[in-house]
């Protein structure tokens, strides 16, 4: 068996929890495999980028001049603290899964040593606020983040805690817990962008110590009372408008929003309280019911990083912000282990293989920080908000070392396990080995999934087992072992007698799919998507003939597609389009636009786009004129 070490959620055995996590290793992805490949390039490429970058950028030299070690100003944004948390905690995940990693290993115990050496001596810890504003610490939480990178640094501390490394980084962030919670138990504040709340919970789960999961519930019952200054954008963006039990909508800032909602479903299942997961489930009935993009993106406004009303979706405006995508998974992933729903499931595959995936170059060095459906030909790319290629790095650097802690705990979003069975959600080559009611379960799968419909997984086990294998919202048609898949609640359970090991194939039909969009999304009536699998597929200038311009290519409604392939693209699809050039060079005419010459269109990937050179893309297509 793999060494058990417990993954970033981990609900106690007190809580009501409808599935329990597999242990961070119980899955392991084969090499070779799409997840496994981009774990393997995070461990090598992506994770040692950020490491350099926190030097290169200043992070860690804002720690040092509290220390006393460099002089200067403090560099970008005020809570860059985070980006060292949050990078502290995908080394923790990494050596969880890799202890050999001597220059990892070095990396977190040193930074773990110099954010031992900043701490003040009552537990308070904020480079910023300890060096240029101690008169302002904890007065000014609408802007603040003193709480938010307090967040990060106990889910730093909680990865290496259950990794069994950086035990200094531990005692570092009980001390700061234990000063918030002296500090803020008693009084009326929350701070404007939430992540202490999962992560305080988290904390209780490591240690037991029931002051965080108190003070926990404290700031999500105390949210929405306009206790903050929302004079920016208002108490909306914020999500201090409204408390979060009898709010009907998701609104404002994405990021705040699904950080507050994972944290309200860990509170929810800690303390059994069954109205605040039911509005978990009306907020995410909201959120993905009229806010989310086709990629599982959301945010659809720039000004304020935010929702926008219902069905405001606009593709080239789209903000899609990476790290409120990999949110969206971390909720989902609560809403899934709480009530064993499938469709939270479906979101997370959605994110992870379109808005997730595509926010990183097949370099692993280059992020994207927002995520649109649609860039025009001659967009002006020259800023960091809305670039025309994926940057190294930002100054405001919440993505990458995000990307870097999701993709090196990655393993331990495969499978779940309840009383009686063993339930498979994200579909990958690798391996599974855990134990069921006490039994040891070994599952190897065999699959070349997302392109390859086909998963065959071998099971060995000596007691009888569920096995409950996902079955996509997408995958109509679904067989199993050849014959039509019966479907309870999203799953096709499997029971047998898997002694000396007995294999199950599972077959999704993947054919290429024209998606349209709900009539209300205004912005891109008249349009369709193409799908296949999980994947949405987009139309790149680089595939075009010469001469073409993106905006004037149209698809055949009735058009059939053939699968192809690209260097590095390992499905293509190409459908019949055709190119519809303007009567004339008017704004705005009264002349009707001809029907052009059919052509052969060929789509990738959304999460492969920008990745050969900077140009146009597209998601949603024109219709041709029939």
């Amino acid at each position: 068996m793999t060494e058990r070490i417990l993954g970033p959620v981990h609900p106690t055995a007190a809580a009501r929890s409808a599935l329990r996590p597999l242990f961070l290793g119980a899955a392991a992805f084969a090499p070779g495999s799409l997840l496994g490949d981009w774990q393997a390039r995070n461990a090598s490429r992506t994770l040692p980028h950020c490491v350099e970058q926190l030097d290169a950028a200043g992070a860690l030299d804002n720690l040092r001049r509290v220390t006393g070690e460099v002089d200067g100003e403090h560099r970008n944004m005020w809570f860059a603290d985070s980006d060292v948390y949050k990078t502290l905690e995908a080394a923790a995940w990494q050596l969880g899964r890799d202890p050999g990693d001597a220059e990892l290993r070095a990396f977190l115990d040193t930074t773990a040593a110099l954010v031992a050496k900043a701490q003040e001596d009552d537990g308070y810890l904020n480079s910023y606020f300890t060096a240029d504003k101690p008169e302002l610490k904890w007065r000014e939480l609408h802007w603040s983040h003193e709480l938010y990178c307090a967040g990060h640094l106990i889910q730093a501390a909680v990865a290496a805690a259950r990794a069994g490394v950086g035990a200094q980084l531990v005692t570092v962030a009980r001390r700061f817990a234990d000063l918030i919670v002296e500090r803020f138990g008693e009084v009326d504040d929350v701070d404007g962008h939430p992540e202490i709340e999962t992560a305080l919970v988290e904390l209780y789960r490591v240690t037991g110590h029931r002051p965080y999961l108190d003070l926990a519930l404290r700031f999500v019952d105390l949210r929405g009372r306009g206790l903050l200054d929302g004079e920016r954008f208002g108490s909306r963006y914020l999500q201090d408008h409204e408390p979060v039990r009898t709010a009907d909508e998701v609104a404002g800032h994405v990021v705040r929003q699904l950080y507050l909602l994972a944290g309200v479903v860990d509170v929810a299942v800690e303390t059994r309280d069954d109205s605040l997961l039911a509005a978990a489930r009306r907020l995410w009935a909201d959120a993905f019911g009229a806010k989310t993009y086709l990629t599982g993106a959301q945010g659809s406004r720039h000004r304020d990083e935010a929702f926008g009303d219902p069905y405001e979706l606009p593709p080239d405006r789209a903000y899609g912000e990476t790290c409120a995508a990999i949110a969206s998974f971390q909720w989902n992933w609560r809403m899934l282990l709480a009530t064993g729903e499938s469709r939270y499931a479906d979101e997370m595959e959605r994110a992870l293989y379109n808005a997730i995936a595509g926010s990183t170059a097949v370099d692993g060095t280059h992020f994207f920080y927002s995520n649109p459906l649609h860039l025009r030909t001659g967009h002006d790319g020259s800023h960091e908000d809305a670039p025309s290629q994926r940057l190294p790095w930002y100054s405001c650097a919440c993505c990458p070392p995000n990307l870097a802690r999701l993709v090196a705990s990655l393993s331990g979003y495969v499978a779940t396990a309840d009383a009686g069975g063993l339930q498979v959600h994200l579909y990958a080559a690798g391996t599974i080995q855990t134990t069921v009611d006490g039994v040891d379960v070994r599952v190897e799968t065999r699959t070349e999934y997302p392109w390859d419909g086909r998963v065959e997984l071998t099971v060995t086990t000596r007691a009888p087992l569920m096995l409950a294998l996902r079955i996509p919202a997408w995958a109509e048609g679904a067989l199993v072992d050849g014959a039509p898949a019966e479907v309870r609640d999203g799953y096709a359970e499997v029971r047998r007698d898997w002694t000396g090991g007995a294999t199950v194939t599972l077959e999704l039909p993947m054919p290429a799919r024209i998606v349209r969009p709900h009539p209300r999304i205004d912005a891109v009536r008249g349009c369709v998507a193409v799908t296949r699998g999980p994947l949405v597929y987009c139309v790149e200038q680089a595939d075009l003939p010469g001469g073409v311009t993106l905006e004037d290519v149209r698809i055949d409604p009735a058009t059939a597609f053939a699968a192809g392939s690209l260097p590095d693209v390992p499905v293509t699809l190409i459908a019949r389009g055709s190119v519809e050039t303007p009567a004339s060079g008017e704004l705005y005419g009264t002349g009707a636009t001809a029907a052009g010459e059919p052509f052969e269109l060929t789509a990738i990937p959304y999460f492969l786009w920008g990745n050969r050179a900077p140009g146009p893309m597209r998601v949603w297509l024109p219709l041709a004129l029939t």
